[in-house]
């Protein structure tokens, strides 16, 4: 294992010493236990946002934390879920009385531990909903889950929940927003190479150099097959028709097609796949409102592409282009 670490059991504790360092005009930190919150909360008349998942997907969750996003985000141990403790803290920490709303990625750990939270939470009578993305158009069921898993849509959904609740919106009409995101929204990942979790210090899963794997989990976890490695067009290709296989875009149709690296992907391949996914689009005469391309949900330093398109009427154009201010996001400063 080649890392730029120190101890493997210290890189969440310092990488959380680090973002603290960093951005102390964004974000605090919280330690013992571990969660990033948004340094002018609690916000009166706000429904905190809160999202978490294992380590190592970065800038997802805590990068997103700030104006127009998450209100905190709980970091686990890498690719392990967060404990109910840390959603707990984080939600009497940021908590206004207006309540609070989970963003929840379908994998069993997290569902568990953020049901574990919210019923803590209701104990002491704070009102706490729930969105649960389960975007993965890849496989129904996997080794982290029952049903689709979350993935590359969690960041529409925090971006758009989170630029509703700037505007005071009720928790009911947040947890009805982020329920219509989930319903619009589907994703692909392709890998070409694993990664090593630290504490592991061997790679998750081999690859030989001549195969890549299609539908990838973002924790490694197997996809659908295992093929012959292709060209850059013809894998986006394939990943494309598996996508509006599964969701109703039609001619004329408004979408927002995120195109993100895995972490180890340059920008230039992201770019060439981003090009194919465009012409196909086009050919179908569907609409592209917003582009994003970069890293915004990776699996440490795996060298692969996700591909996530959300279908959009006016209602999700209008947060999904309002301000956000965070650490991984920033438009309309």
């Amino acid at each position: 294992m080649k890392k730029f670490i120190n101890q493997p059991e210290n890189v969440v504790r310092e990488m959380l010493e680090g973002i603290a360092s960093a951005y102390p005009e964004l974000v605090g930190v919280n330690f013992s236990p571990n969660f990033i919150y948004r340094k002018d909360s609690p916000i009166d008349g706000k429904v905190s946002i809160i999202s978490g998942g294992g380590s190592g997907h970065e800038p997802l969750h805590g990068g997103y934390v700030g104006y127009g996003m998450l209100d905190a985000a709980c970091p686990g141990d890498v690719f392990t879920s967060p404990t109910p403790d840390q959603m707990y803290e984080a939600a009497k920490k940021t908590n206004s009385e207006a309540g609070v709303l989970f963003v929840v990625k379908n994998y069993t750990g997290d569902v568990m531990n953020f049901d574990m939270a919210k019923e803590m939470l209701q104990g002491e009578g704070i009102n706490v909903e729930s969105v649960l993305v389960d975007d993965d158009v890849a496989v129904e069921n996997s080794t982290y889950t029952a049903g689709r898993r979350g993935v590359g849509g969690t960041v529409f959904v925090e971006k758009i929940v989170g630029a509703a609740a700037e505007e005071k919106k009720s928790l009911t009409e947040l947890k009805l927003l982020g329920d219509k995101v989930v319903k619009n929204v589907k994703s692909i990942g392709i890998a070409l190479t694993s990664c090593t979790v630290p504490a592991a210090g061997k790679p998750t899963f081999a690859l030989e150099e001549n195969e890549f794997e299609f539908g990838i989990g973002i924790h490694g976890e197997p996809g659908r097959e295992r093929l012959k490695l292709k060209s850059a067009d013809e894998i986006t290709s394939i990943m494309m028709e598996a996508i509006l296989e599964n969701i109703e875009v039609n001619k004329n149709d408004e979408v927002a097609l995120l195109l993100n690296g895995m972490g180890g992907t340059p920008l230039m391949e992201l770019y060439i796949a981003s090009r194919k996914a465009t012409a196909i689009l086009k050919d179908k005469q569907i609409n592209i409102y917003k582009h994003i391309i970069g890293n915004y949900i990776t699996s440490l330093e795996m060298q692969g592409v996700s591909i996530t398109l959300l279908k959009l009427d006016d209602e999700l154009k209008h947060f999904l282009d309002a301000k956000v201010h965070t650490i991984g996001l920033r438009w309309g400063m």
